[in-house]
């Protein structure tokens, strides 16, 4: 089928400068929840129509070979939106699947219902009861219960208005039809729009078969124009993915105090306290502890490893029995093998750490490659950087690093080599030495610290 979002809208609730369907939910643009809801649906791109911020929007698709635009300006109501992007639709396909860039929640379950009925009908409508109706076209049936119209709250009668089951806006329609029901549409009411509800009106007089789908929740269909409704929606997703976690046997400590904004694969025993943020794709293995209040993203977990609280991990790869934090910072390229313990206020960036090396206080490893079972003290930094290029620093197995110690990249570290506290290391240590660089303390007598003038 064709499938056509119309994403136009203003926003005019939102108070913001971004357009509506760019505003985030679980930590990605609206839109993209409804892409990713249609994927594969449609051997056509699929066809985004765009106003308000169009040249934000399509800069934000603008990789994706499987989308088209087209532009609604002035936006003069859906019937009109639709209107526009008739030229982008594959004639061949028989229906045209209408869904909303706001309504970011619908899942695929809902979508394959509405085009497994879409096969048997003429005309699907997604619609959905609700105990307070109030702002939502209402469906209207005649005695023998099919669908003759929908009509707007500002255009209802009294009796119309008490009607429980709404249009949510979401459709598939014959594709051979559109031209002539939406050229005839006129803008007679409330709002002076073209209504593409009035279609309806037009199928059912036409004789066509039109059947309702609901959605399998009815927080599925719920659409945004304020940020009240964003946060409204924030929290569903969050306790399904809560849910979803509890089911697959996640231990979680507080299921409302989690936030998961992308994609989130825990193996069995898996523990997670309060606070926690996941972002991007992590992967977390069997027999992991997370603490409370940390934030990780795009990042390998491995099997019984410890994460402490407050600890921040991006684009990291951690190895089985770790134990990481609290308060340590894994940077992107940050490759721990196993058996680390990387503590307080740690840094590491572009680094692979080998197995059972322990980096344990206030220390930054940057573009580093530390080999197995090496004691790194507190303080220590590889100075990698020359204001303009980036180099490495190389340590072997079994080296111990006294605290306070500084590598001046590019700088080797031979196999069990010992440097002293407080050196500041420019050349290669040799092996199973002890190195020490630092200059000799001196005090100096008849010296008085200067006074406030």
């Amino acid at each position: 089928m064709n499938i056509v979002i119309l994403a136009a809208g203003m926003g005019k609730r939102m108070h913001s400068r971004l357009p509506k369907v760019l505003q985030p939910i679980a930590g990605r643009p609206m839109i993209d929840h409804v892409l990713d809801a249609t994927e594969g649906l449609s051997a056509s791109p699929r066809v985004v129509v765009v106003g308000h911020g169009a040249e934000n929007v399509m800069e934000h698709l603008a990789d994706r070979s499987d989308v088209a635009f087209a532009l609604q300006s002035p936006q003069l109501g859906t019937g009109h939106a639709l209107r526009q992007a008739l030229g982008q639709l594959d004639r061949n396909e028989s229906k045209t699947l209408v869904c909303l860039g706001d309504v970011p929640l619908l899942s695929r379950e809902t979508l394959a219902a509405i085009a497994s009925e879409a096969e048997k009908s003429d005309l699907v409508l997604l619609t959905v009861e609700l105990d307070n109706p109030t702002g939502y076209g209402r469906i209207l049936r005649n005695t023998m219960g099919f669908v003759r119209a929908i009509v707007e709250e500002k255009d209802a009668s009294p009796e119309e208005r008490l009607v429980r089951e709404v249009n949510t806006g979401i459709m598939c329609l014959p594709t051979s039809r559109l031209d002539g029901w939406l050229s005839s549409l006129k803008a007679a009411n409330a709002q002076g729009e073209y209504y593409l509800t009035d279609v309806i009106g037009l199928a059912a007089d036409e004789g066509l078969r039109i059947t309702t789908v609901h959605p399998g929740h009815v927080w599925e269909v719920e659409g945004v124009n304020s940020k009240a409704q964003l946060a409204s929606l924030e929290r569903v997703w969050q306790k399904e993915q809560a849910r979803r976690l509890l089911d697959a046997g996640v231990t979680l400590i507080d299921p409302a105090r989690i936030d998961i904004r992308g994609i989130l694969e825990c193996g069995k025993d898996v523990e997670i306290d309060v606070n926690c943020v996941f972002e991007g794709h992590v992967r977390i293995a069997d027999g992991v502890r997370i603490g409370a209040n940390c934030v990780i993203r795009d990042a390998e977990i491995g099997e019984d490893t410890e994460i402490l609280p407050f600890c921040h991990i991006e684009g990291a790869r951690i190895g089985m029995n770790g134990r990481i934090g609290p308060y340590s910072r894994l940077r992107p390229g940050a490759e721990l093998i196993g058996g680390n313990h990387i503590g307080n206020f740690v840094e590491v960036k572009k680094s692979m750490v080998g197995i059972g090396t322990k980096i344990n206080h206030l220390t930054y490893i940057g573009d580093a490659d530390i080999g197995a079972h090496v004691n790194i003290g507190a303080g220590t930094i590889t100075c990698n950087y020359d204001g303009v290029n980036k180099f490495r620093t190389r340590i072997g197995d079994d080296a111990f690093i006294g605290s306070g110690t500084e590598l001046v990249a590019p700088v080797e570290v031979g196999a069990g080599a010992t440097i002293g506290a407080g050196s500041t290391i420019t050349k290669k240590v040799p092996e199973g030495k002890l190195t020490v660089a630092r200059s000799r303390q001196v005090t100096i007598e008849g010296w008085h610290r200067p006074v406030k003038k």
